[in-house]
């Protein structure tokens, strides 16, 4: 580990110390479908945006907290080791800070508002360090959100195209994909930093509908965090926002068009009834 002053002043720090703490079935597509019958009040969400998307093309997919739960994974490391090099005068971070500060941003600019009066390169160092000990910690603890593996097997009937589009670095995507059993199911992996900017911009899902060869009008995006809804509305694609770990009201103000539990809400069932694609599913 590089070595940091535990007096460095940081910006967050008072927040941090504010900061109060808190706390698979296997279906067909068929049956999974068919539970989109559950009555829901449409009126009570903001589907209209979704509605006219139909027919639907493509669907792209964020990884940390959209695929799966991983974010207590990174607030476990991010917490260890903050602590180990004294951040917060030694205070460990809490999940409302972690929730707010550090969720869903790129490891680029983290260092550096995390740390804004160190090196860059040793910041940077700190967050590489991180994500070493994530990859370390997720074989064992990764999940999928509800739902996931029933919603793949739908598109995969449907010959829809999709893309994961994250802020991680590659190595984590690649492992968080394996670990899931999708590395065969996303044909394009978009990796923030690869492009000229990373999510809040909309660079990432941008370069995924052109390598895809999808059109904005019939795409939607599945996102976790204000600063993913902020990317995909700025790519002019509506978001469907997952209440994985952040706040409704954080990813409604971003800009979600929908809000879902997981993969199973009885909106997303339905919503898609409304704009799946006008083709008949092939009979296995």
């Amino acid at each position: 580990m590089p070595a940091f002053a535990p007096s460095l002043p940081l910006h967050v720090a008072a927040a941090a110390a504010t900061a109060v703490a808190s706390q698979g079935r296997k279906t067909t597509s068929a049956s999974w479908r068919r539970s989109a019958a559950v009555p829901v009040d449409m009126a009570a969400v903001s589907s209209s945006t979704l509605s006219k998307l139909a027919p639907l093309e493509a669907i792209l997919f964020d990884i940390d907290g959209t695929l799966c739960d991983s974010d207590p994974i990174h607030f476990c490391a991010f917490r260890e080791l903050l602590q180990q090099v004294g951040f917060n005068n030694g205070v460990p971070i809490t999940e409302e800070f972690y929730s707010a500060n550090i969720s869903g941003g790129h490891n680029d600019d983290l260092a550096r508002a995390l740390f804004p009066h160190l090196d860059h390169d040793k910041a940077m160092k700190f967050m590489d360090d991180k994500e070493a000990l994530f990859r370390k910690l997720a074989p064992e603890q990764l999940k999928a959100v509800e739902g996931l593996h029933d919603l793949c097997r739908w598109i995969e009937d449907h010959k829809l195209k999709r893309a994961a589009v994250t802020n991680a670095p590659r190595s984590n995507a690649e492992l968080m994909l394996s670990l899931l059993g999708l590395t065969d199911f996303f044909p394009v992996l978009v990796i923030g930093s690869e492009c000229d900017r990373a999510k809040p911009f909309p660079d990432p899902y941008l370069k995924a509908l052109e390598l895809i060869d999808a059109s904005p009008d019939h795409t939607f995006i599945f996102e976790d965090s204000a600063s993913g809804v902020r990317a995909g509305v700025a790519a002019n694609v509506p978001v469907v926002g997952l209440t994985t770990r952040n706040p409704e009201k954080v990813l409604q103000d971003a800009g979600a068009s929908l809000l879902l539990k997981d993969f199973q809400d009885p909106k997303l069932l339905s919503i898609l009834e409304e704009i799946e694609p006008k083709v008949a599913v092939e009979k296995v």
